[in-house]
């Protein structure tokens, strides 16, 4: 039966074919094996249970078969048993007792329904109350899986539920986890033995752990300890391992308040932590071999929980970091002594990364909680990243390296500027196509902005080398981008910001170029020959990419060849890659424009409109980005102008060198649009006194001329009419510049007179639709009506500040008629 034919048939089952069923699965349950037909008739259980609206409660003998099976050794029936008994309503509580008080029966499945039918925050802390007890009083004849299970399921309730952790509680897991983590046993387990031929049982000694090259462990076991079977407290110290990082970031949420004992109390369990700790160090450490590491180990008896698993945690990192510094030598003696296989060899360098990975981060954790621990770790971090810092490979490493030096370079006095230049200036540039990296160093700027403009401000320098990220891969990381970019805008970076996010179309085209240069496959490889690589290859073009693949700022706004560089790119337009890079400008521009308004000066903002007026020709040409683009920069030009009209005096010459290009009609209409409509509306006296009569009326000469042009002949070859947004916003733009200088009235009134003769002579070559020319008649008719009376028209269309802003809410005055009519009708309403 199909999956969604059963599932609408789940829906419509009948209550007494239900029961039926329930009986039936009870049969099956109580057999000694569970077969294929007790699998089958679960799933269809829990289908039932799934499909309905309403919760369903399932019979008592059922729901105790269940909660039975949650233990079975069969982890496919736990599955199958959680899932349908997370379907049902929660239990009063005595159904699941058995489970939450045999702690030892407990595994992943049993927790995950737990944690599921906690009805409230206390069910949680007793849930995570009876874990933490469980793990300090195990017995020592349960099964040896209760641990294992244990404490992963603990980690989750701490992630869901950190205030479930009470001092208590704080106290016995650190003691726990230094037990793990540093007196986990050194031998191996699984029954490995170190006897021959003619050796009995009893004579079998257990063979010690490992090194990765082989060697015997010398000291206390790691993660990196390898063997051919593993005892549980071994397993145990993995776990911690894996664990200790969140643990070291989640037990600061316990407060005073959290805790469950008085003061008394709380000295008695101190004092019995730390007999039990000395007892336990007295006789682990009698019993291993005896480190510089381990050295330190009597004196760390008697700190408390906290700052002795600090110590601990101090220890089991600077002991993996010590256990991945043979790494080459070990390589090397392995490949000799037992031929390794190319996987093999594989497999332990990944565990090696991501071991320093985890011990490097738990080290920062430890000095951002003892800065004094700084001074202690920050040699072998040194060590770290001058053997690591020369091979790319071990980025992922470097990484959590430069979050240590951030976060401590300065208490230790470093330079960190070698770290800086690692991160921000090679990383992106010759690994900007590894996906991880591209995250993990994206996630490092969004987590640690403020940090970085603190300590380190010299990172924006490198902006043009992070936005390489971008243009490689930028659905993946425009999220990023998105959150980083207001950051990364300041007067200093805000024009070449500009032009480089508007050539990131042909970044991108370049890193592809790059690569496949190198001979490296890429998904855009193509069987035929491209000239935009020959034209990267060629001498004579190369300083038009270097430029585009620079690392750091300051190399100047743009580049003069720019054109050049577009035709040289143009196969490059119907990329995949490229395309997608197109398709995240605009978003990204709308960002940055937004942030300039608040941060820019007026100076930098008239810069901003002659790049805006300069680039809206010289775009890469890829279908539908110019016109985006067009959009953004009319949106924002109103703004700006709107924002500061001043602009509009100061820039008024390149302003009415744009609106008299003609040809800037037909190829960049959005934006002329836009430029001639700030034109008639900011050029006047009220916005700002340098306006004179002399400006306004060059003004209403250059658009003349060119509207003129426009309606007296055809669009040229090649180009369509201009729309009838272009040739109103024209007519009004000299309407109110008329208004402002009564003189020019009877020119603009000649032009609409004249106008109005040609609409009535049948068509015309300048426009195509007769609709939109009998709108355009009608623009001018209202207008020209308009001008008759010059001083209404000049209130009509350059209104007065107090008539744009209104403050009729606050004057008195005119709110005492409205008042007076509110009063009237509460005076006579029933």
């Amino acid at each position: 039966m199909k999956p969604r034919v059963f599932w609408l048939f789940s829906r419509e089952i009948h209550e007494t074919e239900l029961q039926k069923f329930y009986s039936r699965l009870v049969k099956l349950l109580q057999l000694k094996e569970l077969g294929h037909e007790t699998v089958d008739s679960l799933h269809r259980l829990h289908l039932i249970l799934s499909a309905n609206k309403y919760a369903r409660t399932l019979p008592s003998d059922l729901q105790q078969r269940l909660l039975l099976l949650l233990s079975s050794p069969a982890e496919q029936l736990q599955v199958l048993s959680s899932a349908v008994l997370r379907e049902t309503p929660p239990s009063s509580g005595e159904e699941l007792n058995n489970i939450q008080e045999n702690v030892s029966q407990l595994n992943t499945h049993a927790a995950a329904l737990l944690v599921s039918q906690a009805r409230s925050r206390t069910d949680l802390n007793n849930l995570c109350a009876q874990l933490v007890h469980g793990l300090e009083g195990r017995p020592s004849d349960g099964p040896t899986r209760s641990l294992t299970f244990t404490l992963p399921v603990l980690n989750s309730i701490l992630r869901l539920s950190p205030e479930s952790l009470t001092e208590e509680h704080v106290a016995i897991l650190s003691k726990k986890f230094v037990d793990w983590l540093r007196y986990a046993s050194i031998v191996q387990g699984g029954g490995a033995s170190a006897g021959g031929f003619f050796t009995g049982p009893r004579s079998r000694q257990p063979l010690p752990t490992a090194e990765l090259d082989g060697s015997v462990s010398g000291d206390f076991f790691t993660v990196l300890c390898v063997g051919q079977g593993f005892t549980e407290d071994q397993w145990m110290n993995v776990y911690s391992f894996s664990m200790l990082r969140q643990w070291l970031l989640t037990y600061h949420s316990v407060s005073s308040g959290n805790s469950t004992m008085d003061t008394a109390n709380r000295l008695q369990l101190s004092l019995s932590l730390s007999h039990s700790f000395s007892n336990d160090d007295r006789s682990e450490v009698d019993g291993s071999v005896v480190s510089m590491v381990s050295a330190t180990s009597s004196t760390s008896r008697l700190l408390p929980p906290k700052e002795r698993l600090r110590e601990k945690a101090f220890q089991y990192c600077q002991r993996l970091i010590e256990q991945c510094d043979r790494t080459c030598e070990a390589e090397r003696r392995r490949e000799f002594l037992s031929f390794p296989s190319e996987a093999q060899k594989k497999s332990d360098t990944e565990l090696q990364k991501a071991c320093m990975v985890e011990a490097v981060c738990v080290l920062d954790c430890v000095c951002v909680e003892d800065p004094s621990m700084v001074f202690r770790t920050f040699p072998s971090i040194k060590a770290l990243f001058s053997r690591l810092s020369s091979d790319l490979s071990y980025a992922r490493i470097l990484l959590p390296i430069a979050q240590f030096y951030l976060n401590h370079g300065e208490i230790a006095a470093v330079d960190c500027e070698c770290v800086w230049k690692l991160v921000f200036a090679r990383f992106p540039a010759e690994l900007f196509n590894d996906p991880f990296l591209a995250h993990e160093l994206l996630r490092f700027l969004r987590q640690n902005l403020d940090s970085l403009r603190l300590r380190a401000p010299e990172f924006i320098r490198f902006l043009p080398n992070l936005l390489k990220f971008l243009a490689w891969d930028s659905s993946a990381v425009v999220d990023d981008f998105v959150d980083l970019l207001p950051s990364l805008v300041t007067e200093g970076t805000a024009v070449e910001m500009l032009h480089t996010l508007l050539d990131l179309p042909c970044l991108s085209a370049s890193l592809v170029l790059q690569l496949r240069s190198m001979s490296l496959p890429i998904s855009e490889s193509s069987s035929r020959g491209l000239l935009s690589l020959d034209a990267f290859r060629n001498p004579a073009f190369r300083g038009l990419f270097l430029f585009l693949l620079r690392v750091e700022t300051g190399s100047g706004h743009t580049i003069d060849r720019l054109s050049t560089l577009h035709d040289l790119l143009a196969e490059a337009a119907d990329w995949p890659r490229v395309v997608r890079c197109a398709q995240v400008v605009p978003v990204l521009l709308h960002i940055y424009f937004n942030t300039v308004a608040t941060v820019a000066e007026e100076k930098l903002l008239a810069h901003l409109i002659l790049v805006m007026l300069e680039r809206s020709g010289l775009l890469l040409a890829i279908p539908m980005y110019s016109r985006e683009i067009h959009r953004v920069f009319s949106c924002h030009l109103l703004r700006l102008c709107k924002l500061r009209p001043s602009l509009v005096v100061d820039q008024s010459h390149e302003l009415l060198e744009f609106a008299g290009t003609t040809a800037n009609v037909y190829s960049k209409e959005e934006v002329y649009t836009h430029v001639v409509w700030v034109l008639g509306e900011y050029l006047s006296a009220s916005s700002d006194s340098r306006c004179s009569v002399a400006l306004i009326t060059s003004c209403f000469e250059t658009l003349e001329a060119v509207l003129f042009e426009i309606t007296s002949s055809a669009p040229p070859p090649g180009s369509v009419c201009p729309a009838p947004k272009v040739i109103t916003t024209l007519m009004s733009a000299l309407a109110k510049l008329a208004s402002r200088s009564h003189d020019l009235i009877p020119r603009v009134s000649l032009f609409f007179s004249k106008l109005r003769t040609a609409a009535r002579n049948g068509s015309v070559a300048w426009c195509a639709d007769e609709d939109d020319l009998v709108a355009i008649v009608t623009r001018g008719e209202e207008l020209w009506s308009l001008l008759k009376a010059p001083g209404v028209a000049q209130s009509v269309l350059t209104p007065p500040p107090h008539v744009l802003t209104p403050r009729w809410h606050r004057d008195t005055n005119l709110a005492m008629p409205l008042q007076l009519r509110v009063l009237t009708r509460l005076t006579h309403s029933q």
